[in-house]
């Protein structure tokens, strides 16, 4: 007996709109100059891309907000750059010592974001899916053995 994962076919896909997609790459490009900005100590730029990026990151939080696994990974996002930025101005202005360690807070609550969605959240999707299924096949046994003998 061997086992083989599902084919391509057979798992669930997974789309989203194109204008999505084409946010989602602009909001990797401004993260990047971001990031690229303080790595180089270029700071107008590096503080001037926090605004583009976290806007952005709520404007894609806010687009998949219907779809429970999307938001929560996106809230983590929104406050993992958040929690960045931070940082970066903290290193900035010659701060970083003495109060990075509160950079903690958003990066905290990013991380509840994502907790609260695999223990939590993903298991009670999980939970209900296995009852759907069970009950559409108890709804196909008795519906295909209403039509036999008597």
């Amino acid at each position: 007996m061997s086992f083989t994962s599902p084919s391509v076919n057979q798992q669930k896909m997974y789309c989203i709109p194109d204008r999505f997609r084409k946010i989602e790459n602009l909001h990797i490009l401004f993260w990047l100059f971001k990031d690229v900005s303080w790595a180089m100590l270029w700071k107008p730029l590096g503080i001037a891309m926090i605004v583009p990026t976290i806007s952005v990151a709520l404007l894609i939080t806010w687009q998949t907000r219907k779809i429970k696994a999307e938001l929560f990974h996106n809230l983590a996002v929104v406050f993992w750059i958040f929690a960045n930025a931070m940082w970066m101005i903290l290193e900035f202005t010659g701060n970083d010592e003495a109060y990075r360690r509160y950079t903690a807070v958003p990066f905290g609550i990013g991380l509840f974001f994502i907790l609260t969605y695999y223990l939590y959240i993903l298991p009670k999707e999980k939970r209900r899916e296995k009852l759907i299924a069970a009950a559409e096949m108890a709804k196909t046994s008795v519906t295909s053995n209403a039509g036999g003998p008597r």
